[in-house]
C-alpha cells in the first residue's frame, strides 16, 4: 500500500502542474473538478477552511467505469488512515459523490485520493491523483439563553426579571466556566455587576448576579468577542438585553389619599411660588430656564394663588402682593395687539421668540393667561382698596387684547401675529385640541369679541373637530384619531367647567373622561410592548422625553409616560388618577419626585427618567387637583359675568 501511494504521489505531480481550471488531459479520462459542499477545491494551491460536514465531489469528462471506483476512490485524514465512507456515482456517470459517515473534524487536513485503477466505460486510463485540505473551524455560538425561566428566542423585550437573576447559557461545544468567566459582564451602562459563572454541563454555563440589580432598569449581560482568542477559534460577542421587575417596596410612608393629594399639591405649589422670577414674579418655562418666562405657565401660576390662600400655603397679603408684582409687569411687558408673546424675558418683558418667526403675540398662550387673571379677579375683593385696585389693573390688561383683530377679518382665529413676520405662520386655531379656552375668552371679551359664526365656522370646521369613532369600546364624541395628547382636555377645562358643559358638537364631560379613558386602556393594551405600562402607570401627553419633547399620545406613543397626563385628569377619571398617583409617588417616588413634586416624563424601556419640571405640566396637576377636591378654581373662573355671556353667545349650556 505504501507503494501504491507513492506512485500516485509521483502521479500527482505532473497532474497538478495543470491550470485548476482545465481538465486535466490524460490522453483519455479526463478529471473537471473536486469539489467539498459548495467550495471548488484548488489543484495548484492550499485548501484551507473548507466544510467538515459537506459531500465531496469528484467530477470526470467521460462515464466511468463503475466496477472500479469503490477500490480506487477514498478520503484519509493526516495520520493516513481512511475515513468511513459511502460513495455514489451520479450525472450518468461522470461524478462521484463521496459521504462520510460521521462529520470530519474542524480545523484538521484531509487527502483525497484517486487510484490508477480507476478506468472509463470504454476502457480509458487515468493516471490517479490526490489532493489534499484543511476544515475550517466552525465559530462557537449560543444556542439558546434562559434567564429566571424565561427564554430569549421569540425576540420580544424580556421584562420583570429579578434583581439577582441567573442566565443559563447553551454553547454551540463544550466551554469551561473559567475560561468564560474573564469575558463576561452584566452591565447598567459602565457599571459591571458582580456575578460568578458556574458549570451546568459540558455546554451549559450559569451566570448569577450576586449583588442586587436595581429595579425597573435595562440591563445588558455581555460575552465579549475576546472569547474568541482565548479559545482559538471563532467567537462573535453576544449580548442579552432585559429588563428588572419593578421593586414594590413603597419609597414613601403611606398616608391617606387626602394626606397624599395635600402632598402633591403643596410640593408642586413650590414651583410657581418658590422658584418664581424674582423681578416679574411669573413663572419660568421649566426649572432649568433663568431669565425665560412663560406666559400661558404663567397663566397657570396665577391661578395658583387662590389654591395656595385657601390652602394655606401662603398668606392672602402674600398672594395679593405676588399679584400685584405680576400685573404690574405685565402692563410693561411687549404686547402685540394685546397679546403677550409665548416666551417673555422675566427681568425686561421683551419678547424672547419662540422660533424663527414667532416674535410676537401668541394668542392661545394668551388666552390661558387671560383665563388666570380673570379667575384671580374673581377671588379678590373689591371692598378691599389694594385688592379693588388690582380688580381695575386686570381689567384694563384684559380689555386691552384685541381678539378680533387676530381673526384677519375671517371667521377663525390665528394663533400668532409677528410685526416682523406678520401673519407669516399663519396658523389658523381650529378644533378639537387644547385651544378651546381661546374661543371662550374672545367671545367673553367685552372690547375685542368675535361672533358665533368665528367659532363655529373656525374652531368647529376645524379638521379634527368631530369624531365619533369608539377605540376600545368607547365614544370620542370630538378630536383627532384615540384623542391626542391629554392636555387636549385639561388646558381649557382648568378654568371652564366641563360637569354639565354642552353646545350643538358634544358633551364636554363625556369628552374629558372618554378621551382619558381611551388614553388610559391604549397604555393597558400597550401593542408596542413598552417596559412599565400598566393599568397604574398610563398617561401620554406632550412632555420632555428620552428623545426631547413630543406631544405623546396613542398615535405617538414612544414609551414615555407622564404624571401630569393621569393625574390632571383626576376630575374625570378620579380612580383610575388615584391610582396612578399612588404608584409614581409610592412605587416610583425615589426617581420620579422632585423639590417641585413629580418630575416631567420618564420612559423605562430606555432607561430614562428627566429631571426637568415644566410650567404647562405642573400647572394642570396642582389646580385639576383642587378642581377636584373643591371645584375651587370652576367656581371662581365659571362666576365671571363676560364668562358665563361669552359661553352663551357660542351656543353653550352649562
Amino acid at each position: 500500500m505504501v507503494k501504491f501511494r507513492l506512485l500516485i504521489f509521483l502521479l500527482s505531480i505532473t497532474f497538478l502542474s495543470c491550470r485548476e481550471d482545465t481538465p486535466v488531459d490524460t490522453g483519455e479520462l479526463q478529471l473537471v473538478s473536486v469539489g467539498v459542499g459548495p467550495e471548488q477545491l484548488s489543484l495548484q494551491d492550499v485548501n484551507t477552511d473548507l466544510p467538515y460536514d459537506k459531500p465531496i465531489s469528484i467530477q470526470f469528462s467521460q462515464p466511468l467505469d463503475t466496477t472500479t471506483v469503490r477500490d480506487n476512490v477514498a478520503l484519509y485524514d493526516n495520520n493516513e488512515s481512511e475515513i468511513e465512507s459511502e460513495l455514489f456515482i451520479l450525472d450518468n456517470d461522470k461524478t462521484i459523490t463521496l459521504s462520510t459517515l460521521e462529520a470530519l473534524k474542524q480545523k484538521e487536513s484531509y487527502s483525497i485520493q484517486v487510484g490508477a485503477g480507476l478506468k472509463g466505460k470504454k476502457g480509458e486510463t487515468f493516471p490517479g491523483f490526490t489532493v489534499s485540505f484543511t476544515t475550517k473551524s466552525v465559530p462557537l455560538t449560543v444556542k439558546d439563553a434562559i434567564i429566571d425561566d424565561t427564554g430569549s428566542e421569540n425576540g420580544s423585550r424580556i421584562i420583570n426579571i429579578s434583581f439577582q437573576p441567573e442566565i443559563e447559557i447553551a454553547f454551540s461545544e463544550p466551554l469551561a466556566a473559567g475560561v468564560l468567566q474573564p469575558y463576561t459582564s452584566v452591565l447598567l451602562g459602565s457599571l459591571n455587576y458582580n456575578h460568578t459563572v458556574t458549570q451546568v454541563s459540558d455546554s451549559v454555563l450559569k451566570v448569577t448576579v450576586i449583588e442586587d440589580l436595581p429595579y425597573y432598569r435595562r440591563i445588558n449581560f455581555k460575552i465579549s468577542g475576546g472569547l474568541a482568542e482565548e479559545i482559538g477559534k471563532g467567537f462573535d460577542a453576544y449580548t442579552l438585553e432585559f429588563y428588572t421587575q419593578l421593586d414594590s417596596t413603597d419609597k414613601y410612608p403611606v398616608v391617606s389619599d387626602e394626606e397624599l393629594l395635600n402632598i402633591v399639591q403643596v410640593q408642586t405649589f413650590k414651583y410657581f411660588w418658590d422658584f418664581a422670577h424674582p423681578v416679574s414674579g411669573l413663572n419660568r418655562e421649566r426649572n432649568t430656564s433663568a431669565d425665560n418666562v412663560t406666559s400661558g405657565g404663567s397663566g397657570f401660576g396665577v391661578m395658583a394663588i387662590p389654591v395656595g390662600i385657601e390652602r394655606g400655603y401662603i398668606t392672602r397679603e402674600e398672594g395679593v402682593a405676588r399679584l400685584r408684582t405680576i400685573v404690574d409687569f405685565l402692563g410693561t411687558a411687549d404686547r402685540f395687539h394685546g397679546a403677550w408673546s409665548h416666551w417673555l424675558s422675566g427681568s425686561t418683558g421683551d419678547v424672547n421668540p419662540f422660533s424663527s418667526n414667532d416674535d410676537g403675540g401668541d394668542l392661545v398662550e394668551t388666552s390661558y393667561m387671560a383665563m388666570g387673571l380673570i379667575t384671580a379677579r374673581q377671588y379678590l375683593n373689591e371692598a378691599v382698596t389694594d385688592e379693588a385696585a388690582l380688580i381695575t389693573d386686570i381689567n384694563t390688561l384684559l380689555d386691552a387684547i384685541e381678539w378680533d383683530w387676530y381673526t384677519q377679518g375671517e371667521n377663525s382665529l390665528t394663533w400668532h401675529w409677528s410685526p416682523n413676520y406678520d401673519f407669516e405662520k399663519n396658523h389658523k386655531i381650529r378644533g378639537w385640541n387644547e385651544a378651546l379656552i381661546t374661543y371662550v375668552m374672545a367671545a367673553s371679551s367685552t372690547t375685542h369679541t368675535i361672533s358665533k359664526e368665528v367659532y363655529e365656522i373656525g374652531w368647529g370646521g376645524g379638521p379634527n373637530m368631530v369624531n365619533g369613532n369608539q377605540y376600545f369600546g368607547i365614544t370620542l364624541p370630538l378630536g383627532p384619531s384615540y384623542g391626542g395628547p391629554l392636555f387636549f382636555e385639561q388646558y381649557s377645562f382648568i378654568g371652564i367647567d366641563p360637569r354639565n358643559l354642552e353646545d350643538q358638537y358634544a358633551n364636554y364631560w363625556e369628552q374629558a373622561v372618554n378621551h382619558t379613558l381611551i388614553n388610559r386602556q391604549h397604555c393597558i393594551v400597550n401593542a408596542r410592548g413598552y417596559v412599565g405600562y400598566s393599568e397604574d402607570c398610563w398617561g401620554l401627553t406632550a412632555s420632555d422625553g428620552n428623545k426631547g419633547y413630543s406631544a405623546h399620545s396613542p398615535t405617538n406613543d414612544r414609551g414615555v409616560i407622564t404624571p401630569t397626563a393621569a393625574l390632571s385628569s383626576i376630575p374625570f377619571t378620579p380612580e383610575q388618577s388615584m391610582d396612578a398617583m399612588r404608584h409614581f409617588y409610592y412605587k416610583l417616588g425615589d426617581r420620579l419626585w422632585g423639590p417641585y413634586g413629580f418630575y416631567d416624563a420618564f420612559n423605562v424601556t430606555e432607561n430614562w427618567f428627566g429631571t426637568s419640571n415644566i410650567a404647562i405640566d405642573q400647572g394642570p396637576m396642582l389646580l385639576m387637583i383642587e378642581n377636584y377636591r373643591t371645584g375651587l378654581l370652576w367656581e371662581l373662573f365659571m362666576s365671571a359675568p363676560e364668562v358665563q355671556a361669552g359661553l352663551t353667545k357660542l351656543g353653550f349650556t352649562y
